[in-house]
């Protein structure tokens, strides 16, 4: 059955919406909407949309949906969207963060579906902790036991999103901060350029001054003269800087699409194209 619903890991994506946000038809979105959706013709692409994420909620809850709950539940729920930054897809290592949240604090959120396997669990785990202190792994309840048993005794958090899509109070095991691992070169390339340089002035007083060629490899031998969990606080106050969204117009967005129009910073002209296209009869 997960085999045959594997298009709707491709609907879900920046490329997916903004083709369709810029007028134009998409075959992804078509073959879903013809395949999920009863009578697709006679409703508008809002009504499709949560019809289909309907059907994942209970049927294929893949990394888009745990992603999306996330963002719901966390940054809209329980912080704001004017205190709290998150970041999608980051680099650490081998392994790209699935969701970061960042408050006061920095977690960095692993998604293991039910529909994944535990296999490079392991890996992720030691990347991310070489670049954040607090990390956590977001499961299905019939994952909770497996994975309790993995984790015990580490740092790692444990959060599962139950059977009606929130996130359990009871089954739960909260991160523990470890900076054991923190490592300068891993936190430096999650950093952008113009971040990095916010520190090294903070911090000295002044930026290198080299060849452009050796200019990122200098930066980077001031950085490491930082200790490291200063560092790592520093590069926590420059990350929380990014992905600033209009919040006003960001409410107007519908609770299946929030993730996805979070993480491709928007402008005031994109969400008046997505609310246009969401109010369009299906043109399939």
């Amino acid at each position: 059955m997960a085999a045959q619903n594997l298009i709707l890991n491709k609907l879900f994506t920046q490329a997916v919406f903004q083709n369709l946000l810029n007028g134009n038809n998409n075959v992804t979105y078509t073959q879903v909407a013809r395949r999920y959706v009863t009578d697709s013709e006679a409703k508008n692409n809002g009504e499709l949309i949560s019809e289909v994420y309907n059907f994942m909620s209970t049927s294929y809850r893949n990394e888009y949906f745990y992603q999306n709950t996330l963002l719901n539940k966390l940054l809209l729920g329980k912080h704001s969207i004017n205190t709290t930054t998150a970041l999608t897809q980051i680099p650490i290592g081998k392994s790209k963060a699935d969701f970061i949240l960042i408050n006061g604090k920095a977690v960095v959120y692993e998604i293991k579906t039910e529909l994944d396997s535990f296999e490079r669990l392991d890996t992720q785990l030691r990347d991310y902790y070489k670049a954040f202190n607090h990390v956590c792994v977001v499961t299905s309840a019939s994952n909770f036991t497996k994975i309790s048993a993995i984790l015990q005794d580490t740092p790692v958090g444990i959060y599962v999103l139950t059977k009606k899509n929130a996130i359990s109070k009871r089954l739960r095991k909260e991160p523990a901060e470890d900076n054991s691992q923190l490592n300068h070169l891993a936190i430096f390339k999650v950093l952008h350029k113009g971040e990095y340089e916010q520190i090294l002035k903070k911090f000295f007083g002044r930026l290198p001054v080299t060849s452009q060629v050796f200019y990122y490899d200098e930066c980077f031998s001031w950085f490491v003269k930082i200790p490291v969990e200063q560092a790592y606080s520093m590069s926590i106050q420059e990350l929380k800087k990014r992905n600033k969204i209009e919040a006003d117009f960001f409410q107007s967005v519908p609770y299946e699409l929030k993730s996805l129009i979070y993480f491709s910073n928007s402008a005031k002209k994109e969400f008046e194209a997505l609310n246009r296209f969401l109010n369009q009869k299906f043109g399939g």
